[in-house]
């Protein structure tokens, strides 16, 4: 289902929304001051990368580039941004649901691409966020972002594959995927903000043992480890997101904001810090009407 209308496009900065008024005027917790890039035209619907539907109380974002397992190029990154941003202020979407068509979530980068575009000088004809903007933006906006993000992941997620899924919310993969930090056999470190979060999500000494040996790990052992919170058969990947996604839809828009700057505003601060955090947003959530 196509979406009704464009949005507008995001603030030039990160919204202050996520964060407590004390963290703001701490600097040891401020924001980023960087500005994100907003294109100041309206962007066409239509994307060549990805697929994005919303129906159901739930906006569906697919890469799509079955025939390269989903690799990822420039513009795939730049409509990431623009759909997560079209769909961020709309009432009708509770959930974002990110996957991937075909056999596989993401291959990672695709390196005939990125090498066929900086031998031609390529300029994509997209947003226009350009690459070293796409790594800042997106795992910030990400964690940033006031509906929860469900990931479904099937086949291969490695290199970018994986990072791109750290900041969601759950993770739900398929029993046949398999997923890998494999940055370092390309002699590069991986991004989007992998060694913030992912020490966070299995822990500091498993971080170390995928990062460093950029081992491919299977489902079963992603489960075990906390890399992702459920396994299923494949044919049940996408139903069962949406399921998931669908239970959202019992609980208030601002209460799952509310729940998730809480969780990750402790992560961050002392105990006693984040209790007080739970009271100031407790009380600050409007009663039901």
């Amino acid at each position: 289902m196509p979406l009704r209308s464009a949005t507008a496009c995001a603030p030039t900065r990160v919204s202050t929304w996520w964060w407590p008024p004390e963290a703001m005027r701490s600097p040891r917790r401020a924001m980023p001051s960087w500005p994100l890039p907003c294109p100041s035209e309206p962007i066409p619907m239509s994307y060549e990368s990805i697929l994005l539907e919303v129906g159901d109380g739930i906006a569906t974002v697919t890469l799509n580039r079955p025939d390269k397992l989903n690799a990822y190029t420039v513009e795939m990154g730049e409509e990431l941004v623009d759909a997560f941003r079209r769909v961020r202020d709309d009432e009708a979407v509770r959930t974002v649901l990110l996957t991937g068509a075909g056999r596989s979530f993401c291959a990672g980068v695709d390196l005939d691409h990125l090498k066929a575009r900086q031998a031609g000088g390529h300029v994509s004809s997209g947003p226009q966020l350009g690459e070293e903007d796409f790594l800042k933006v997106f795992p910030l906006e990400m964690v940033q972002y006031p509906k929860p993000i469900i990931a479904a992941v099937r086949g291969h997620a490695v290199g970018v594959g994986v990072t791109m899924l750290l900041p969601c919310d759950i993770r739900i993969a398929a029993d046949d995927a398999k997923l890998g930090l494999t940055f370092v056999k390309l002699g590069i470190l991986p991004g989007l903000g992998s060694t913030h979060l992912l020490p966070r999500i299995v822990g500091r000494a498993r971080a170390l043992e995928l990062v460093t040996t950029g081992r491919v790990v299977k489902a079963a052992e992603a489960l075990e480890m906390g890399l992702v919170n459920r396994v299923v058969a494949g044919d049940a990947l996408l139903e069962t997101a949406r399921e998931l996604a669908g239970s959202f839809a019992e609980a208030r828009p601002e209460v799952l904001a509310a729940a998730k700057r809480s969780i990750h505003y402790g992560q961050e601060h002392t105990m006693e810090e984040a209790m007080r955090n739970e009271e100031r947003s407790s009380a600050g959530l409007r009663k039901p009407r």
